[in-house]
Formats: C-alpha cells, structure tokens, sequence
C-alpha cells in the first residue's frame, strides 16, 4: 500500500479512484464495512481504492485542551488498512488552515481535483468541510451535480442499538472491558511501543517485564493486571513470535510508582532480552485490579496466581516465576530466541 502525505506524492497518472474518508481510529467493524465497500467498488471498476485519513485527530486540533487518544497508534491503522487490500492512503495532516475549505471546495479541490475519485463511499456519520457543514445528503447533492457515485453504508450497531464507534472503543477500554472492546474491534485491543529499562523490581521477585511507556502505547485500558500475547518480530528474522504474558497495567502501587506503565512478563522466559525493540501487546482478558498488599509475601502469592489465570485465560501451560539468576536481558549473555 502505498502512503502519501502531500499532494506531490500522488502519481501523476492517476486517471481515477474510488475513495473513502474518515480518521478511522481503531479500524473497528463498522470502519472495515465502509472501506471493504470502497475496495468492492475499485475492483469492479479497476480503479485504486484510497483511504483518505486524517492525522492528528481532528478534534485535537478544534479543541486544543483536548485530549483524544488513539484507539491504534497511526503506524497499526496504516497497517490495518493495507491488510484490507486498500491501495493507497493519503495521511492527511490535520492543521485549522485545512478545515476552513467548504464542504464544496473539500469535494471539489480534494476528492475530485486531487484524488480523482469516480465513487465516494462513507458511513452514516460522515461529516466534512468547515464547521462539518457537510453530511451524507451533502455528498449526494454534490454526486448528483458534479457527476460522481456516492454510496452510504449503514452503520453497524450492537444488540442494544448502539453505533459502533472510536468513542465507545475509549470507553470500553476505560472499563477495562478488552473483551468487549475485541468485538467491536473484531481483533484483541493492541498496544504498542519500544521496550525500556525500568526499576528491574519483576527480575528480582522473578518476574522480569517488558516495560513500555504508557503514554506512547496507545490507548491503554484502566489499570489492573490481563493476560494476554506479547508480539514481537524476531530479530534478524521475518518470524514473529506471539509469547504468553501476564500484563500490569498501572503504577505499581505497591512499591510507590509515579507514572502509568505497561508491564508484560512472558510466562516461563528467562532468557528474553528485549530492550530497544518495539512490540505490541494484544490484551485478551482483565484478570483484577491494581491493588497494594500487606507485604511483599503476599504480593508474591497473588502473582503466583496472575500466572495460573493468565495461562488458564490463554490456554497454554501454567508456568511459575523464573530463578532471577537467570534472567539475561541488559547482560552481556548473547539474546537466545526460541
């Protein structure tokens, strides 16, 4: 798929294209309607089939004090949309200067001018130009005088009628609920990121983690402990390994942390030295909260048990704590994979 991020990076031969807009945070179910539509259309028309994005969220930039977090970091939504047989998306860097054009001039200058569209498909929600003046009816008037197909997918709700959305994702994953959040989402919630030094407190209970900066994650769910996959490419190697984990989520209570973190101990692995590599974090199941208990005895036996839940949670093997005299990762032991 290719990405283009300016009007200089479209080929100058594109003769035509179906296209579909929206920031399409997460990729849920019913953002995946709207673009599998798209990418029917393109086919049957043997045209390219362009996503049109936006980057940052647009409500970040009308409201300033605004604080939306991605569902998916934008590296996992380009990700996502190539795996959907989209042919190109155009990252549209959001700015005020470009939300001033009419829902005409948006219609015109863009999508036609630049893109070239022949169809347009939308959601329901769509909403477009200065002030979101434009709508679904909008686009129909406008398909109908400038001569261009426009198609409107029903949006997907759930059983209590509620539209599937970015906004109800955030909520849901502020519940912790990232098993409801993987049916919207049709995938397990993913948090992403680079591993880095922390405290080294895990190695030394016999717990050693892949420390991520929650912050640069993604959205990260209320705090607690999950169970879930670590995924990492292996280096030097096109293999990727999904590896068991247990997973805090929080500030470590126990031990007076400042600053929310994302911890991951693969079950059973002593030998893993991660630091410096980026992987990401599939949650599967909300096992409890964070709490701080009467001792670190006691805290040791609730681990104990995070990892037979979580290995029951994953259906894989229970595995107990690692010896800490093993652990190799920031030694200079040679990194041993599996």
């Amino acid at each position: 798929m290719q990405i283009w991020r300016q009007p200089s990076d479209i080929p100058a031969d594109l003769a035509g294209s179906v296209v579909t807009i929206g920031v399409f945070d997460g990729v849920h179910k019913g953002h995946r309607a709207v673009i599998t539509e798209a990418v029917r259309q393109a086919r049957e028309r043997d045209l390219p089939c362009i996503v049109l994005t936006f980057n940052p969220h647009p409500a970040t930039v009308h409201n300033p004090g605004l604080t939306v977090p991605l569902v998916i970091s934008v590296e996992d939504r380009m990700r996502r949309l190539e795996a959907l047989n989209v042919d190109a998306t155009y990252l549209q860097h959001y700015t005020l200067d470009y939300s001033t054009a009419t829902a005409r001039e948006f219609v015109v200058d863009q999508i036609l001018g630049q893109l070239k569209a022949r169809a347009v498909v939308v959601g329901e929600d769509a909403r477009f130009g200065s002030g979101n003046e434009g709508d679904v009816e909008t686009l129909s008037d406008l398909a109908d005088e400038l001569g261009f197909e426009a198609t409107v997918v029903r949006d997907l709700r759930d059983d209590s009628g509620r539209r599937w959305s970015s906004t109800w994702l955030r909520e849901i994953l502020d519940r912790g609920d990232v098993k409801a959040a993987s049916k919207v989402l049709g995938r397990l919630h993913r948090l992403r990121g680079e591993v880095v030094h922390g405290h080294k407190r895990g190695r030394e209970l016999g717990f050693p983690t892949a420390n991520l900066q929650a912050s640069s994650a993604g959205v990260v769910p209320k705090d607690g402990v999950y169970a879930g996959w670590l995924v990492r490419t292996v280096p030097g190697m096109k293999a990727v390994e999904n590896l068991p984990a247990a997973i805090s989520i929080g500030t470590n209570p126990q031990f007076n942390g400042e600053g929310r973190t994302v911890e991951a101990h693969v079950l059973g692995r002593a030998d893993l030295d991660l630091y410096g590599e980026k992987v990401a974090i599939d949650l599967v199941s909300y096992l409890r909260p964070m709490v701080t208990f009467n001792s670190v005895e006691e805290l040791l036996e609730r681990m104990d048990e995070d990892l037979r839940q979580t290995a029951l949670a994953l259906g894989v093997p229970v595995s107990g704590r690692v010896d800490p005299e093993q652990v190799t990762a920031g030694t200079d032991v040679r990194r041993q994979t599996p």
